[in-house]
C-alpha cells in the first residue's frame, strides 16, 4: 500500500507584525483564532477506522473514530497544521507547520506523541511521503521551491525550484512522477495568456520534466490528486473572465469554477471542464479525492459549501471522446455528416476544416476547452449541499465521503453510493462564540452572498485578502481601463482604495464590492464583519530575510532607498510605506485618461504582490525600476549601478 496524505490545505494562516522600518517584527498567531479548529487536512489510517484531522488554526491534530464517528483523541503539537501525511503502516504521521521558518513534525500514532522535527522553509504545506517512506517532498510556499527531506537523516537532500506559490502535490503510484500546482501565475498581467502552471518532476532525478501552462485566465490552484491507475491527474481552480468588463454575473461572466484533467503519459491536457451549471455557480473548488475502487471524484466547493461527487470513468470516457474529436475536427464532421446522409457535402472539405476548427475553442496548452459548457457534467455529477461551512478538505474512507468544514469546525459523512442518504455530522470541539474577526473571514469567503453563487470576495483576493495576480476593468471607475487587483493588507490604514482613488476607504470599497462584483443585496452586517477581518490582515515576514534580519545586500538598499538622491522615502516614508497621496508617476497606458494620478501602494509585502503599478505591466521590481521608469517618475533610479539596482530590489524583497 503507497504512503497515504492529506486530503486538502490551507491557506496561510499564519501572520506575522506591523512592518516598520524597513524591517517586520513577528507576532503570534495573527488570527487570534486559538478557540478554534479550523480543520485542513485530513488522512484515513490504513485500515481506514481512524481519520487524522489536522487543524489550521489550534496546536493539534484530532483524531475521529470512523465508525463510531467522535474524536477519541488530540494529539498535541507546537504548531497549527497545513498538511499531513502517514506512512504505509500508519505508525508514522508527518505533518507541516507553516511559518516563515516551518517545521515537520512527526509523530509516532501509537503514543500520539512529537518524536522529531525537520525544517521545511517558508510556510510549508502539502506534504508528500514517497512509497518506500524514506522520503518526504514538502511545499515551501513562499520559497517557490519542492523540499526533497530525508526521512531517517531528517535533513533536506534537494530543492527543486517551481513558479509561484506551490500549495499541492501529488506522485503517481510508482513513485516516477511529482504533480506539482502552483497557485498564481507569473509575469506581466498584460501578456496575451495568463495562467498558472502544474509542473511535472522527474521524483527520482528531481529535476522539471514539464510545465502544464493551464488554460488562460486560470488562477487560485488549491489541490492536486492523481488517479488510482496513474494514469491522470486533476486541478481544480478559478478560470477568470478578466479580459472582459466586469458588468454582469450571470454565467460565470466574472469567474467559473472548473476541474483541469492532465493526460500524464501523454504529458498534454485532456481537457477543461466547468464544475458550474448554467444559473448556477459552484464557487472556490478546493479539495479532492477519489474513491478507493475509482468509481467516484469528489470536489470540494469551499464558496457555496458543496460536495460534487463524479462518476470517474464515465467522466474521463466522456472527456476523452471529445478530445479525439478535436484532434481530429475533419474526421467528426465527416462521420456526422455521414450519419446525416449529407454525402453531397463531403466534397466541400475545406469548408468543412474552416467551420469545424472555428468551433473548436483551445487555448494554449489546452486540447479541450469545456469552460462554457455547462451541460458537460450532467448525468456524470451529484452536487451534494453540505452542513458544514468551508468545506476544505476532503478524504474517502471505503464509500463514504469524510468532508471539513474549516469554518465551523465540524465533519460531513456522505455515502457516495446512495445519493438520497442523509448527510451525517460529526462535531469536532466545542462550539466557541464566533468573534466579529472570524465572521468576517468566514463572509469574505463566502459564495452564498453572491447572486447564483459565482464567486466570493476571495475569488480575486484569495483567502486570505491578497491578489490574484490578474487585471480586472471593474465599472466604478468607468470602463476600458484595466486595473491590477490589490492586496487588503493594510487596506483600512492607506485610503483611499483602488488605484484611482474612486472608494474614500476600505469600508466603502467592501460595500461596492458586494453590491458591484457579487451582485449581493446583502450588504450589513457581512459588509462590517468584513471590515473587522481586513483590519486585522497583517503582512507575513519576507523570505528574502536572514534569520529575521535584513541581508548584507538589503541593508546597501535600505540606505539607497533612504537616499533623498533616489527618493523612494518621499512617497513611501517607513511604517506604512505609502504616503497616502496620489501621483503621475509616468505609468498611464493608452487605456488611461491624460489626467490620471495613481494612488500611492503600501509596500509592505511587496516581495509576494506582482505583478506591479497599476495596471500590473511589471513582472518584477527590476522593471518597475528599470524598464517602467524610464523618466525617474517613481523614484531617480537612472542613474543606479546594476549592483545598486539589485540592492534597491533586495530591500524591497524584504519589506
Amino acid at each position: 500500500m503507497a504512503p497515504m496524505r492529506s486530503g486538502g490545505l490551507l491557506g496561510t494562516s499564519w501572520r506575522a507584525g506591523l512592518c516598520l522600518a524597513g524591517s517586520l517584527t513577528l507576532g503570534a498567531e495573527s488570527g487570534n483564532n486559538a478557540e478554534f479548529l479550523s480543520p485542513s487536512a485530513l488522512v484515513a489510517s490504513p485500515s481506514g477506522h481512524q481519520l487524522y484531522v489536522g487543524c489550521a488554526t489550534a496546536s493539534q491534530c484530532l483524531v475521529v473514530d470512523t465508525e463510531r464517528l467522535q474524536v477519541t483523541r488530540s494529539l498535541p503539537l507546537p504548531g497549527p497544521c497545513s498538511g499531513l501525511a502517514l506512512t504505509a503502516d500508519g505508525t508514522r504521521l508527518f505533518l507541516t507547520s507553516p511559518s516563515p521558518a516551518s517545521r515537520v513534525f512527526i509523530v509516532d500514532t501509537t503514543t500520539g506523541t512529537v518524536v522529531g522535527s525537520m525544517p521545511a522553509g517558508h510556510t510549508a504545506v502539502d506534504p508528500v511521503l514517497a512509497g518506500d517512506g524514506t522520503t518526504l517532498f514538502v511545499c515551501s510556499r513562499f520559497d517557490n521551491v519542492i523540499r526533497v527531506l530525508d526521512v531517517a537523516a531528517r535533513v533536506e537532500r534537494a530543492s527543486i525550484p517551481m513558479s509561484r506559490e506551490p500549495i499541492s502535490e501529488a506522485l503517481t503510484p510508482d513513485g516516477q512522477w511529482l504533480l506539482v500546482a502552483n497557485h498564481l501565475p507569473t509575469g506581466p498581467a498584460t501578456l496575451p495568456h495568463i495562467a498558472a502552471k502544474v509542473i511535472l518532476v522527474d521524483a527520482a532525478k528531481r529535476r522539471v520534466q514539464k510545465e502544464f501552462l493551464l488554460p488562460d485566465g486560470s488562477m487560485e490552484l488549491r489541490d492536486i490528486r492523481v488517479s488510482q491507475d496513474g494514469n491522470c491527474a486533476c486541478v481544480p481552480h478559478l478560470l477568470a473572465r478578466y479580459q472582459d468588463p466586469t458588468e454582469r454575473i450571470e454565467r460565470g461572466a466574472i469567474n467559473r469554477n472548473v476541474l483541469t484533467v492532465l493526460d500524464i503519459a501523454r504529458r498534454t491536457l485532456l481537457g477543461t471542464v466547468a464544475l458550474d451549471e448554467a444559473g448556477r455557480g459552484a464557487a472556490n473548488p478546493w479539495a479532492l479525492a477519489w474513491s478507493g475502487d475509482g468509481r467516484w471524484l469528489c470536489v470540494t466547493h469551499a464558496g457555496t459549501h458543496e460536495l460534487s461527487v463524479i462518476d470517474w470513468p464515465a467522466f474521463v470516457a466522456k472527456l476523452r471522446s471529445r478530445s479525439r474529436q478535436l484532434q481530429n475536427p475533419v474526421a467528426a464532421d465527416v462521420r456526422r455528416l455521414k450519419l446525416q446522409g449529407k454525402q453531397s457535402l463531403l466534397t466541400s472539405a475545406a469548408t468543412v476544416l474552416k467551420e469545424a476548427r472555428s468551433a473548436v475553442v483551445s487555448p494554449p496548452g489546452a486540447t479541450n476547452d469545456l469552460t462554457a459548457d455547462f451541460e458537460f457534467l450532467s448525468g456524470l455529477r451529484r452536487r451534494v449541499p453540505l452542513t458544514v461551512n468551508g468545506p476544505r478538505s476532503v478524504a474517502v474512507v471505503g464509500s463514504r465521503a469524510f468532508v471539513a468544514g474549516y469554518f465551523s469546525d465540524s465533519l460531513d459523512i456522505v455515502e457516495l453510493s446512495r445519493p438520497a442518504a442523509a448527510i451525517r455530522s460529526v462535531a469536532l470541539g466545542s462550539s466557541p462564540t464566533t468573534s466579529r474577526k472570524r465572521q468576517g473571514e468566514m463572509f469574505f469567503n463566502d459564495a452564498t452572498l453572491c447572486r447564483e453563487g459565482w464567486q466570493s470576495c476571495a475569488s480575486c483576493h484569495g483567502d486570505d485578502g491578497r491578489i490574484d495576480a490578474l487585471n480586472w476593468d471593474l465599472p466604478n471607475d468607468g470602463l476600458g481601463n484595466p486595473k491590477d487587483t490589490r492586496s487588503l493588507v493594510f487596506a483600512q490604514s492607506t485610503p483611499p482604495s483602488m488605484s484611482l482613488g474612486v472608494r474614500a476607504n476600505s469600508r466603502a470599497a467592501v460595500r461596492a464590492g458586494l453590491k458591484s462584483t457579487l451582485f449581493s443585496d446583502e450588504l450589513e452586517p457581512a459588509a462590517s464583519a468584513m471590515d473587522a477581518w481586513i483590519r486585522s490582515l497583517q503582512p507575513l515576514p519576507s523570505p528574502y530575510l536572514v534569520h529575521g534580519v535584513l541581508s548584507p545586500a538589503a541593508q546597501r538598499g535600505e540606505r539607497l532607498f533612504h537616499d533623498p538622491k533616489v527618493g523612494c522615502a518621499w512617497c513611501h516614508p517607513a511604517g506604512l510605506f505609502s504616503d497616502l497621496r496620489s501621483y503621475d508617476v509616468g505609468t498611464r497606458a493608452r487605456t488611461d485618461q491624460p489626467d490620471d494620478v495613481f494612488d500611492t501602494p503600501t509596500l509592505c509585502e511587496v516581495w509576494r504582490t506582482a505583478p506591479y503599478l497599476h495596471d500590473g505591466s511589471a513582472g518584477t521590481l527590476r522593471e518597475v525600476l528599470t524598464t517602467r521608469n524610464p523618466a525617474d517618475r517613481h523614484g531617480r533610479t537612472s542613474h543606479l549601478t546594476v549592483a545598486e539596482i539589485e540592492a534597491l530590489i533586495a530591500y524591497l524583497l524584504s519589506l
